[in-house]
């Protein structure tokens, strides 16, 4: 079973007439890169949650965001006059190179923005709250493994295609195989008729054995449809398999390519730019995969 390295998971939590929410997001990456944003927690807890990800989600580019939303009205809140200058200006300026007439409605909208607004307590967090959001976060990555199940679902199908269809442009190549053989032969003959040369028989059937032999390409499609049936095969039997996955897709290639200089022959050529096409498809979704 395969899973995409990209995701969402969102969990929230009460405690202590607060509500905290956490939101994770997940995009394609070569290793776990985790940005945590985080204002609330003790920064002696990010450690043991960064970890925990980390073995968690196994790779990608990894943001963790923790807020804190206010359940009751006690408590006294204050604005950073600082943060709020410092956004109205920059959005004054803005709408002014739109040419938008900077107006009230600023003003409502620098309050919305983050960390404008804080609680005088804000840095105030016990244990218990400590511990109910290292909870939710640990709920929010099993949110987000869930939604990557579901897009790794999505992923395999659309693999297995292009994998059927490389061998589905394999097979039709295979069917040109004996006209271009033919077609090799009747070309020497032909060139040798204008040159107006006179060989001998015998050598000549054995230089045409010979070149075409060099063309062969049996080895080839012998490890193409390994290549195919391995890639199928890793998909289901390793649990996060993309690394390998791209290294399979590279040979692959590998062979898709060596068909195509020994193919000598325009419907074949054809195929092989067909086979092409497709695994490139593949190459793009295999960085998708975790």
């Amino acid at each position: 079973m395969i899973c995409s390295m990209t995701g969402f998971g969102k969990a929230e939590t009460t405690v202590e007439g607060r509500k905290y929410v956490v939101e994770i997001r997940s995009l394609n990456g070569k290793n776990a890169d985790i940005s945590l944003k985080n204002n609330i927690l003790p920064k002696e807890r990010e450690l043991p949650l960064r970890q925990y990800l980390s073995k968690e989600l196994v790779r990608g580019n990894i943001d963790v965001f923790i807020s804190e939303e206010k359940q009751d009205t006690g408590g006294a809140r204050k604005i950073d006059s600082q943060i709020f200058s410092e956004y109205f200006d920059m959005i004054s300026e803005l709408a002014s190179a739109k040419g938008i007439v900077p107006g009230e409605y600023i003003i409502s909208a620098v309050l919305r923005l983050p960390d404008v607004i804080s609680s005088d307590s804000r840095e105030e967090i016990s244990d218990e709250a400590s511990d109910a959001i290292a909870a939710a976060v640990e709920a929010a990555a099993a949110d987000l493994r869930s939604f990557r199940i579901r897009e790794g679902e999505v992923l395999r199908a659309d693999l297995l295609k292009r994998v059927d269809n490389i061998l589905h442009f394999l097979e039709e190549a295979e069917t040109y195989e004996q006209e271009r053989i033919v077609s090799v032969k009747e070309r020497i003959v032909s060139r040798l008729e204008e040159i107006k040369a006179a060989p001998d028989h015998d050598r000549l059937e054995q230089e045409m054995i010979f070149y075409i032999e060099k063309l062969d390409i049996n080895e080839e499609k012998v490890r193409l449809r390994q290549h195919c049936r391995y890639f199928s095969d890793t998909m289901d039997s390793e649990e996060c398999p993309g690394r390998k996955l791209g290294f399979i897709a590279q040979e692959m290639g590998r062979e898709i390519n060596t068909l195509g200089s020994k193919s000598n022959h325009a419907q074949m050529q054809k195929c092989v730019v067909m086979m092409k096409d497709e695994l490139e498809k593949i190459k793009e979704q295999v960085l998708n995969v975790l």
